[in-house]
């Protein structure tokens, strides 16, 4: 069996642990239909998806016709996550890999987190409906902690040791958002191509890549 030295791996959720982007996109192009916006084709919402549902809800804005007042925005928001939540898990599944891959690392008694910008009643439903929830000791969210908390600030890392009881930690993301709050934690932080990702894979700043999550216990294993 391949060590690893770590005693905790996080991982971001959309576009990193799970695809959610067809049920992301449904979502959002509800809202975008109540607004009198045309629809996003699902194909391009996977860029527009990192930093929250609002932050998406933004981006669709910009390219649909310009960005919204505030408080039509907010109450549009409000929509897009009634919606969401009550279709969340309806397209949403692991990456191919990803069941094996968890498996390994809790075999290797690796403690596992979610440490994602979603909002945590959002992210703990979605992992609850697919059977995914028992095998993380913890579930931070985007308003876990408060505003101006989340992602690329490190504090939702920071709370991810500390609720595990410290040790050597790991995060797995896919976007800017994931390697700034790594980064800023003092974590090594592995990027997965397949996912949501803001910028080329070569600007992340990531401590490695990977194309499939059958290399992630392999990669973790040469990071130090």
């Amino acid at each position: 069996m391949t060590e690893i030295s770590f005693d905790v791996v996080g991982f971001d959720l959309d576009g990193t642990l799970l695809d959610t982007s067809a049920d992301l996109g449904i979502a959002l192009n509800h809202a975008l239909k109540l607004a009198g916006r045309p629809e996003v084709p699902l194909a391009e919402v996977r860029d527009l998806i990192g930093g929250g549902a609002k932050m998406m809800l933004e981006r669709a804005m910009a390219v649909t016709g310009g960005p919204l007042p505030e408080p039509e925005l907010k109450a549009l928001h409000r929509e897009l996550i009634a919606y969401y939540e009550a279709n969340i898990a309806v397209h949403s599944r692991l990456f191919p890999g990803g069941e094996a891959m968890l498996d390994g690392l809790a075999a290797r008694g690796i403690k596992l987190a979610v440490a994602t910008n979603k909002l945590e009643h959002l992210a703990v439903r979605l992992l609850g409906e697919l059977g995914l929830s028992p095998r993380f000791y913890t579930i931070i969210g985007g308003d876990t902690l408060g505003p101006g908390r989340a992602k690329p600030a490190r504090d939702m890392l920071d709370e991810m040791v500390a609720r595990a009881g410290g040790g050597r930690a790991a995060y797995v993301g896919d976007t800017t958002y994931d390697t700034g709050a790594a980064k800023a934690a003092g974590l090594p932080c592995v990027a997965v191509s397949f996912g949501f990702n803001d910028v080329p894979l070569d600007q992340l700043g990531a401590a490695a890549v990977i194309d499939h999550y059958d290399e992630l216990i392999p990669v973790l294993a040469t990071l130090l």
